[in-house]
């Protein structure tokens, strides 16, 4: 595996899965699947449903948290790390510890390498331990890939030594971690960072710029006001296999309703009005018998604003990470009805985020401040507002408290010192909208039970991803009560202050023993899943993982059965045994054998036949019905009639049926959607059989194709699976205007694949907007590719791709149009110089 001048089996033993995002693309997966394959990691391939493999996994390589198996890897102490993990372990020929790269923003030390200098030992123990609870690691000396230094002054040598050999290094204060330990947030450096520090030279009281709320972005509001957004950049793939149910309680109006539907289906998703069906649930309100079906069966739950993120970014998020992405209580938060709050030192989409969030939770915004105001939420202790408030008596919080209360769903104490803590030069809508919801409590309070109605897997599924939250540290760093990092820390605390007027009422529901109500364990506990150590505990959590394996793999296939799979079990099985028993409808048993009273109650499903089919087949290289319309006509009717439609290439489909393994436009297209693969001769076998067999039977098997393009079938629909055609999410694809076959055979290919693709024709302008390699950040130039063919015409472009590329920091491949086709075919993005237009067409010259 690694090479002879390289140290043997640097990553031996490690077995390595990659999830794709838009800040981990294909392209450099594929440069890091290289990287460590040759250092002897062995790369995972995705199961047969398009899932993380986890019971093989040692470390799944992933930039952000948004992905559906992250709750299961917690669970079974799998570490999570982002790319650097492994840059850093390739630069020091040595495996790095997990710990300080894990991609959860709950981490807040995350990437931080800590050192310190001339602090107390006393506090430099609370630091370190403290920094290294919170997803950081510590560096005896300075080193190139030491972040931060804690110092008192410059003049130890560890500062001098950094300003001189590593200049990106952050001499900081130690008042910066105190501060962040307070809150529970990670805040900018800047006001702590010597030699300068901007806390000892400008006072408390002078301005801040109020900083931007990237935070929020698209959060701001659970009804968004803009307009749907046009997508012309990127075909959208966050809806690829997923089916979605659009409640009726939206306030949306019937055109609008459409245009979402289209758009989900125009996406490769599919819209249904079953709750059971459903993978993704939008709704306006935590109440009904739908919502709380949904959200006891774990389907995603989100309102209209989370929809229109998932459009908009076009990436998946859970819509629990942000809270208006949430349906609203209907009645709001207990508690917080007569509570009159106002806001200040927010401004833009923190303050407009606040005033709706302050309105979900039930309580009133006042725009101007008056007496009769019970709460002051401001960004910072300073300006009239506070002033006031202090004279009048007037309870003075940070955001903090009104996103606590509302993420777990209850009033939040004031004793809690973190909601009452304002560092003196920090604008806290900095550190706004960073609050999860505790999803353990939304459980509790909105849709408790439902073990009754649920499988043996789905009951397991339930108890592991409760395990994983509780082994995430956000959820108990909020939980506790602030005073312990404040009372080690090297900077003294706030006490509490006493309860505003209009609540004193309300004090029985506000007690700081809810900290111990939802037996999280330990206060301030590391997470397991970013120990490097206990060998032990992991072999268990892994064998009882391989234990899981099973039930979990039965959940997946549960959660997907249709009506097609069979007349019985599936997604609707518990509810129809609860609708068959209240009807008391009876009906003969199918089988001969023993009846059960469910069984002999079941209504019958041959009237939904011909109304709906129960098997979609895209139909490719298919030659009976070549030059013979009538006999195709009267084959698709008798097919339909037995629930069976033949569709086109542009909709979901539930099978892709073919002859072979073909580079078609229609087969490529479809393969992008991981449907299976069956023969073609499973359509002629039904016509004459006059009835439905069964798929698997049929099973496409290709042997020589499989050898000719260097992939078995079932690993490419698997790749597939998991890739939800973002395969080639975000890579430009150039096009000439005059390959052979033309261009639109290709667009279709690489836009089913999540492509940006462009036509280039070589004037009326760059297309690529010229960059510097500084404004890049001085990222290396992604690659950007042109497919061609030999004709003369085409050549003549060649030097104008290259020079448009270079000028905008990228890296030009011109490639013949095999390399899109083998991609696609493999659903796997590589490159070989061997596709290069001047290399292929030198070694196979066009006649």
């Amino acid at each position: 595996m690694a090479g002879e001048n390289e140290k043997p089996g640097l990553l031996d033993g490690c077995s390595i899965y990659f999830v794709q995002s838009k800040s981990l693309s294909a392209s450099l997966i594929s440069e890091f699947s290289k990287l460590v394959h040759k250092h002897g990691a062995q790369l995972l391939e995705p199961t047969k449903d398009g899932k993380i493999p986890l019971e093989h996994a040692t470390h799944i390589v992933s930039n952000t948290i948004d992905f559906e198996q992250y709750h299961d890897a917690l669970q079974y102490m799998i570490p999570v790390v982002n790319s650097n993990w492994i840059k850093i372990t390739l630069a020091r020929n040595k495996v790095a510890q997990v710990r300080p790269y894990s991609p959860d923003p709950r981490m807040i030390f995350s990437n931080v390498i800590l050192t310190c200098a001339d602090i107390p030992e006393s506090d430099k123990e609370t630091i370190i331990g403290a920094t290294m609870a919170l997803g950081g690691m510590e560096s005896k000396d300075l080193t190139r890939q030491t972040t931060h230094i804690c110092a008192l002054s410059m003049d130890h040598e560890k500062c001098q030594e950094a300003q001189k050999r590593n200049p990106k290094c952050k001499i900081v204060l130690p008042h910066w971690f105190d501060d962040c330990f307070r809150l529970g947030r990670r805040i900018s450096e800047a006001p702590y960072m010597l030699p300068d520090p901007e806390i000892l030279r400008t006072g408390p009281d002078e301005d801040i710029t109020i900083p931007p709320s990237e935070a929020v972005e698209g959060a701001t509001s659970v009804i968004p006001s803009a307009a749907m957004p046009g997508r012309e950049r990127e075909k959208i793939v966050v809806f690829a296999q997923k089916k979605v149910m659009i409640s009726q309680d939206l306030p949306i109006n019937a055109r609008l309703r459409n245009i979402l539907n289209n758009l989900i289906e125009q996406s490769d998703g599919e819209v249904v009005n079953d709750v059971d069906a459903c993978d993704m649930y939008v709704c306006q309100y935590r109440d009904g018998d739908e919502y709380i079906r949904a959200a006891q069966q774990g389907k995603d739950v989100g309102n209209l604003a989370w929809l229109y993120y998932l459009i908009v970014h076009n990436e998946w998020t859970r819509p629990t990470r942000r809270l208006l992405h949430y349906p609203i209580p209907r009645d709001g938060i207990p508690g917080f009805t007569g509570m009159k709050i106002t806001l200040s030192n927010y401004g833009g989409d923190a303050r407009v985020y606040l005033e709706n969030l302050i309105t979900a939770a039930g309580a009133t915004y006042t725009k101007t401040m008056k007496a009769d105001n019970t709460h002051l939420i401001t960004a910072r202790m300073n300006g009239e507002k506070c002033e006031a408030a202090k004279e009048w008596n007037i309870e003075i919080i940070n955001h903090l408290w009104i996103e606590d209360s509302y993420a777990k769903c209850e009033v939040q104490t004031f004793s809690n010192p973190r909601y009452q803590h304002f560092p003196p030069r920090t604008n806290l809508g900095e550190i706004i909208g960073s609050t999860f919801f505790d999803e353990q409590r939304l459980r509790e309070v909105y849709f408790p039970g439902g073990e009754e109605v649920l499988s043996t897997a789905a009951k397991k599924r339930r108890k592991a991803n409760d395990a994983a939250n509780k082994n995430v540290y956000a959820s108990n760093f909020a939980e506790t009560d602030a005073g312990t990092a404040s009372k080690s820390s090297p900077v003294g605390g706030k006490t509490a202050s006493k309860p505003p007027r209009g609540t004193q009422n309300k004090q029985n529901i506000q007690t700081p023993a809810k900290t111990t109500r939802t037996t999280r364990g330990k206060e301030n506990d590391t997470p397991s899943v970013m120990s490097s150590g206990s060998r032990s505990a992991k072999d268990k959590a892994l064998s009882k993982l391989h234990q899981l394996a099973p039930d979990i793999a039965l959940y997946e296939k549960e959660k997907k059965r249709t009506a097609k799979d069979g007349p019985w079990g599936g997604k609707r099985a518990a509810d129809q045994i609860d609708r068959d028993r209240a009807a008391k409808e009876s009906s003969p048993a199918e089988d001969g054998g023993e009846e059960d009273e469910t069984e002999q109650k079941r209504p019958a499903k041959k009237a939904r036949v011909s109304s709906s089919p129960e098997m979609r087949i895209c139909l490719t290289g298919y030659k009976r019905w070549v030059n013979d319309k009538i006999r195709e006509e009267a084959d698709r009717r008798k097919l339909r009639s037995m629930g069976i439609q033949i569709v086109q290439d542009n909709v979901p489909c539930d099978y892709l049926a073919a002859p072979r393994m073909v580079r078609t436009m229609k087969f490529l297209r479809c393969l992008a959607r991981g449907p299976e693969i069956i023969s073609s001769d499973y359509v002629t076998a039904c016509v004459e059989a006059g009835k439905v067999l069964p798929p698997k039977d049929y099973l496409l098997v290709d042997k020589e194709s499989e050898d000719r393009f260097g992939v078995t079938l079932q690993t490419a629909i698997s790749r597939a699976r998991a890739n939800r055609g973002r395969l080639l999410w975000g890579v430009p694809i150039f096009c000439t205007e005059e390959i052979k076959n033309g261009v639109q055979s290709y667009q279709t290919i690489a836009e089913a694949n999540g492509a940006i693709f462009r036509v280039f024709r070589g004037r009326g302008g760059s297309v690529i907007k010229p960059t510097t390699p500084e404004e890049d950040g001085g990222a290396p130039p992604d690659p950007v590719y042109l497919l061609t063919s030999p004709s003369p015409a085409e050549k003549a472009l060649w030097p104008k791709f290259e020079e448009m590329a270079k000028k905008g920091n990228m890296e030009p491949r011109i490639v013949v149009s095999d390399w899109l086709l083998d991609v696609a075919m493999k659903q796997e993005l590589t490159f070989d110089p061997r596709y290069l237009a001047v290399r292929y067409f030198a070694e196979n010259p066009p006649f």
